[in-house]
């Protein structure tokens, strides 16, 4: 018997992700709908809803049904949208934007607890995202480590990040905001406030070394640990196409959009929520 009464869902792997069918995101949904969505949402990580046509207001009436939408640091967001950011690649551009393994903007003090990213225009070939599953990463690691890990405290940078920026320095507000550097510090390992499940919180993106060490003694751990977040049996792989609309749990995922399109253009809108 399903767990569900209003939606259908589908698994796409049993690591996370899982598409849900019979849902308009343009629509104001029932309560009992979006209960369900959030269930299989915490169930599965990521979601992804199929051949939608959203425009970025009925796509931000869409998350304000999960969470309060937020600006993204340091890029300015569309003029009559402010929290909706365009994340283009165009056909000569060689990096996409976050181009590496990641959770989102983890410098932050209070990181978004998700996000939501639609496809406008998506290339011919190529252009998948990967998704990680952070409870995995945690659970199997040996005890002696888990214990280790939880006494450490992870710093957290936005200077890391520069690599795979792309056109986020166009996009940004002002030279001298793309210019500064946000850091925080978190727990190396989290529990997850609505599933009480533990997390790795760590992330190649954005973690540069852990609290009370250099950059030289933490790497060592660190490398292994990015290594554990992104074991094959830990992931899922989402093929986009125009009006298909992934929402994660940025507090136990990680995602890693796959620069494999050069040549073609790609448009998504991406909205953060707290």
């Amino acid at each position: 018997m399903s767990d569900y009464q209003h939606i259908r869902v589908e698994p796409i792997s049993t690591a996370l992700g899982a598409v849900i069918h019979g849902i308009d995101c343009r629509s104001d949904l029932p309560n009992p709908v979006v209960d369900e969505i959030r269930k299989a949402w915490l169930r599965h990580l990521v979601v992804f809803f199929q051949e939608q046509d959203l425009e970025p207001g009925e796509q931000l009436a869409f998350a304000r049904q999960f969470g309060l939408p937020v600006k993204y640091p340091m890029i300015e967001g569309m003029p009559e949208f402010p929290e909706v950011v365009q994340v283009v690649k165009l056909p000569h551009e060689k990096n996409n934007f976050g181009g590496i393994w990641h959770s989102d903007t983890t410098y932050l003090e209070q990181p978004p607890i998700g996000a939501l990213l639609f496809a406008k225009e998506v290339p011919e070939v190529g252009g998948d995202t990967l998704f990680a599953n952070m409870y995995l990463a945690y659970e199997s690691l040996s005890t002696g480590l888990k214990t280790m890990l939880g006494k450490l405290i992870v710093v957290q940078s936005s200077a890391k990040t520069g690599a795979s920026r792309s056109r986020e320095d166009r996009l940004s507000d002002a030279s001298a905001v793309a210019e500064q550097v946000l850091e925080a510090e978190h727990p190396a390992v989290q529990t997850h406030p609505e599933t009480g499940r533990k997390v790795l919180f760590v992330n190649y993106g954005h973690s540069t070394r852990f609290k009370n060490m250099t950059e030289a003694e933490s790497k060592p751990l660190l490398e292994y640990l990015f290594a554990q977040q992104t074991r094959p049996e830990f992931t899922c792989r989402f093929q986009w196409a125009a009006g298909s609309l992934a929402m994660w749990d940025n507090r136990c995922t990680q995602h890693n959009p796959i620069n494999d399109y050069h040549g073609f253009k790609r448009v998504m809108h991406r909205i953060s929520i707290n």
